[in-house]
């Protein structure tokens, strides 16, 4: 019942930038937190950085300073721009979002994952 489409994954080299957004639809009330994580080879999926709905930041602390996240509440919409890339930012990164539905149901919902690769 609710969609998230990621897109802006690529190849870059060290030292780019690349920006990630993810669109959130369906039968969709209101959201509450939406969040970038990523996940590299054998390894587990994690936190990279979320949001509220009142815009409050949080970021895993390999990123900080780097990435910043944000959204367009109108358009159902976060972005995560990412600065300064590193050969171990190369991961599968996967949107999520949390909410109710238009019948009051809590929703939380994952994106299909985008890859992003960062070239030494």
């Amino acid at each position: 019942q609710v969609q998230l489409v990621e897109s802006g994954g690529g190849l870059v080299q060290a030292g780019g930038s690349l920006r990630l957004s993810c669109a959130a639809s369906g039968s969709i009330h209101s959201i509450n937190a939406m969040g970038w994580y990523h996940q590299a080879p054998g390894k587990q999926r994690e936190l990279v950085a979320s949001i509220t709905s009142s815009g409050s930041t949080n970021y895993a602390d390999s990123v900080k300073g780097r990435f910043t996240i944000s959204r367009d509440n109108a358009k159902n919409t976060v972005y995560l721009q990412m600065n300064s890339l590193k050969p171990e930012d190369t991961a599968v990164y996967y949107c999520n979002a949390d909410g109710r539905l238009v019948t009051a149901t809590k929703f939380q919902a994952w994106g299909q994952g985008t890859q992003v690769t960062v070239s030494s």
